[in-house]
């Protein structure tokens, strides 16, 4: 328990504290605290701050969990069904996953981020969503009443989840059940995954995840030496009518069919048409290398960043009138 630890971490690197910040190893002493009244209102959990931006300090407790146990709790010669703390790196856990040989996860290699908030998130790349792995959801509310969500239950989209409902604050994510493949199979359809495997003499489990970190590191700056928060804005999904009136006028638009009628867009090459790629506002800037990622240059506060995320989906609008929409949360 480290309720004298106040600056709050996160991937953006900006400077900011809490009121009181508890970080808790199990279920029974994040009860505990509970409990005792020991959590003072307003309250954040959070996972490694990878995907918030503080706009300042904030007034109240902050929760982190430093639960990282890994259990399996059902295995056949097709599946393995593992349920993993939420207070895990998730690149740690899918390195591990990669070395017992489960299929499933690798196309998600250092995402940054903690196993917890990949439930919260429903990350993905690559082609690949962790919600078609997980199966069941642990939670402790601020009352303490536990409770598992089954995968139905969690209500997955698109970067979207029933925990990020402003009303779901109160329940704190403490374990995450994934069912995960000992079958070989892989996604590679998506970027130059093929391409860039060509380099290998064959195709496996540490090869692909190789694969996909060097991809990632090629385009995405790390956030140990370059502040940000991964991608900032989520991928527009549109109608195909109205895709189709948008590839009339620019011939070159990528994008990725969801289904007959709806067709998402990548926001990073529209913001890179619109000249944001590589340009600053103070010390916030778009990343040289890949615009759907903003970054801290030095000294950036989190109004910087929300007056560079402004600017640019403004430039998006007036340019492709569509709107794009922080994938970040904005505390």
């Amino acid at each position: 328990m480290n309720d004298e630890i106040k600056k709050i971490p996160n991937t953006f690197g900006i400077d900011v504290s809490a009121s009181s910040f508890f970080e808790y190893h199990s279920e029974d002493e994040l009860q505990k605290k509970i409990e005792t009244g020991g959590i003072s209102m307003p309250y954040l959990h959070i996972g490694s701050g990878s995907n918030l931006l503080f706009i300042k300090d904030y007034e109240g407790t902050v929760l982190h969990s430093r639960i990282t146990e890994i259990e399996v709790i059902a295995e056949n010669e097709n599946q393995v069904s593992v349920r993993v703390g939420a207070g895990m790196i998730w690149d740690d856990f899918v390195a591990y996953c990669v070395g017992k040989g489960w299929y499933g996860l690798e196309n998600l290699s250092l995402i940054p981020g903690e196993v917890g908030a990949s439930a919260v998130q429903n990350i993905g790349a690559y082609g690949v969503e962790v919600k078609d792995f997980i199966t069941s959801v642990d939670t402790i509310s601020i009352f303490g009443k536990k409770r598992v969500f089954q995968t139905r239950e969690c209500e997955y989209a698109y970067r979207k989840s029933i925990f990020k409902r402003p009303e779901m604050k109160s329940v704190f994510v403490t374990y995450v059940t994934f069912c995960l493949s000992k079958k070989e199979s892989y996604t590679l359809d998506y970027g130059t995954i093929r391409q860039e495997l060509t380099k290998y003499s064959i195709v496996d489990l540490e090869t692909l995840r190789r694969v996909i970190i060097e991809i990632r590191e090629s385009k995405l700056p790390d956030p140990k030496i370059l502040g940000n928060a991964g991608s900032f804005f989520m991928n527009p999904i549109v109608s195909r009518v109205r895709f189709e009136e948008l590839q009339r006028q620019f011939p070159s638009m990528p994008h990725y069919d969801i289904d007959e009628e709806r067709v998402k867009i990548p926001a990073g090459w529209m913001i890179d048409q619109c000249g944001w790629k590589g340009k600053a506002l103070g010390p916030a800037a778009v990343h040289d290398k890949q615009a759907l990622v903003l970054v801290n240059l030095g000294g950036a506060t989190g109004s910087d960043i929300v007056a560079l995320s402004d600017a640019v989906r403004a430039s998006v609008y007036e340019k492709f009138r569509i709107e794009i929409f922080p994938e970040v949360n904005f505390i």
